[in-house]
């Protein structure tokens, strides 16, 4: 009995001692991580001390003055807070806000690498492409890539655009006949989008504005990007365990597997049908060299650029490019029903330059004077994309004395430049003479739909032929209106989208 009694405490003893030093290792552990959070907190305090903020709550940060997602919010704390402000992500994460036009100028005249805060969490969906790459890489493929983007490459794609903008067109006038009709229009807007980019890139004739087979990818795209902003947006979706664990992380993966296959698929039918002909030949027989040619041809003359490297810069034009296209098309449309007037000189303007529009040249595009005004203002008030942030690799001064050190995070936020009501006059009314000549007195870093420096959107002068085109086309054929019982929401993803699509009055014109 003894015995029996001796052997069981024996055990327990050993069993225990196994376990009580795994329980002392992993508290150990979580001490010193708590003190790791504890002085990364104190550190930021320290760094941010200059730049006061809104009140703050210790664990959601300002999560909660922004969980609406509403623009009005940070226009009003860009009006109390001049020039910056820190913006914390619970507890043991914050980044400085700017939004002033000097400090704009000296944080894109630095070569700062892209801050890992937002981009690395694009990496899973876009792979590393010209958005979220840094140092000699990019520079190599921002060289490589340019080519696709010179003006005798973009001329060639004004044809292929209005054949896009045609098929909506069409389907509006099916729609609506000759009566007044409510309409979302963002939703055709980013089906003519996508169908404008497939021929552009690939040179696939896709029929997704009329071809239904495409609905998953294209709803893809967009939540997409909304789910990545969630998690930005989320303290504890940062750590990559628990946003795998989640319904969010789940969706996403789903999500990536729809646009990495529709990609792969695309890049295989490419590759395939060179492998017969000569690839001079196949591209003067499609009448235009696509994006798909400009990175296949990278591809071949470095040996660096990688399939990793054509996979990733295709993704990111086809997710940035239709995203960032179809939201500024559709913001310029709901701004000019919102102002009649200015809708009504656009399209005398245009009468005047395309008659009936039975063809653009490129050259026409550059006549619009009024129209573009028009554009350019409504990129003023909805910029495609946010904001632009960058990990500062050495400390930074701005002009009124204030400095940051190296390893911070800084976010330029375009929204916030662009409605600073000490840099624009009355900025939250639209008015397209701000950027006539005798008026365009303003800073040179005051307007920054595109970015500015070295690392500007690549694709700016894509973007802007594409909105004139479309605009053009459908001022000559309809006349459009808001409606008031359906007001648009602005929604600050990765680009402005509307919380509820846009809805607008649409009436043939005769």
């Amino acid at each position: 009995m003894e015995s029996s009694w001796m052997e069981s405490s024996w055990l327990e003893t050993h069993w225990a001692r196994p376990f009580y030093l795994t329980l002392v290792f992993c508290l150990a552990l979580g001490l010193l991580q708590a003190i790791k959070l504890y002085l990364q907190r104190q550190r930021l305090l320290r760094d941010l001390r200059l730049f006061p903020s809104p009140p703050t709550h210790w664990l959601y940060g300002h999560s909660k003055l922004f969980k609406d997602g509403k623009m009005e919010i940070l226009e009003k704390i860009v009006e109390k807070y001049p020039c910056a402000f820190p913006r914390w992500i619970g507890p043991f994460q914050a980044f400085l806000y700017i939004y002033d036009p000097d400090y704009a100028k000296t944080f894109l005249s630095r070569t700062d690498p892209k801050s890992n805060f937002l981009y690395k969490f694009m990496t899973a969906s876009i792979g590393k492409g010209l958005v979220n790459l840094s140092g000699p890489k990019w520079s190599q493929h921002r060289r490589l890539l340019t080519p696709g983007f010179h003006f005798n490459t973009l001329k060639s794609f004004v044809e292929v655009m209005v054949q896009s903008v045609n098929v909506m067109l069409n389907k509006w006038e099916k729609i609506c006949g000759s009566q007044n009709t409510l309409l979302d229009i963002y939703e055709h807007i980013n089906l003519m989008t996508l169908d404008v980019l497939m021929k552009c890139i690939f040179s696939w004739e896709t029929n997704c504005q009329t071809d239904s087979s495409h609905d998953n990818y294209v709803k893809a795209t967009s939540e997409g990007s909304n789910i990545l902003m969630q998690r930005v947006f989320n303290y504890f979706y940062h750590y990559d365990l628990i946003f795998k664990l989640s319904p969010l992380g789940h969706r996403l993966r789903e999500v990536n597997k729809i646009l990495h296959h529709h990609t792969d698929k695309i890049v295989k039918n490419r590759r395939n049908s060179l492998k017969d002909e000569n690839k001079q030949t196949n591209t003067q027989k499609r009448k235009y060299r696509d994006f798909l040619d400009i990175v296949l041809s990278a591809q071949a003359e470095n040996d660096s650029f990688t399939d990793a490297d054509l996979w990733s810069e295709v993704n990111t034009f086809m997710l940035a490019g239709h995203d960032s296209v179809s939201a500024g098309i559709s913001w310029l449309l709901y701004h000019l029903a919102l102002y009649p007037e200015h809708q009504e000189k656009c399209r005398e303007e245009i009468r005047a330059i395309l008659g009936d529009g039975s063809s653009i040249t490129w050259n026409q595009l550059s006549e619009m004077s009024y129209t573009t005004m028009c554009i350019k203002e409504s990129l003023r008030l909805a910029p495609p994309a946010v904001s632009i942030s960058r990990q500062l690799s050495k400390p930074i001064t701005f002009p009124d004395g204030r400095s940051l050190p190296a390893g911070m995070t800084v976010v330029l936020s375009i929204w916030g430049l662009h409605h600073n009501p000490a840099v624009w006059e009355n900025p939250q009314v639209f008015d397209p003479l701000r950027f006539s000549q005798e008026c365009n007195k303003r800073h040179s870093h005051a307007y920054l739909p595109f970015s500015s420096g070295p690392r500007n959107c690549i694709g700016q002068n894509f973007a802007i032929a594409e909105i004139k085109v479309v605009v053009a086309l459908i001022l000559l054929r309809f006349q459009m209106r808001v409606e008031p019982t359906k007001p648009v929401v602005f929604m600050p993803y990765i680009f402005i989208k509307p919380k509820k699509g846009i809805y607008l009055h649409l009436k043939k014109l005769p």
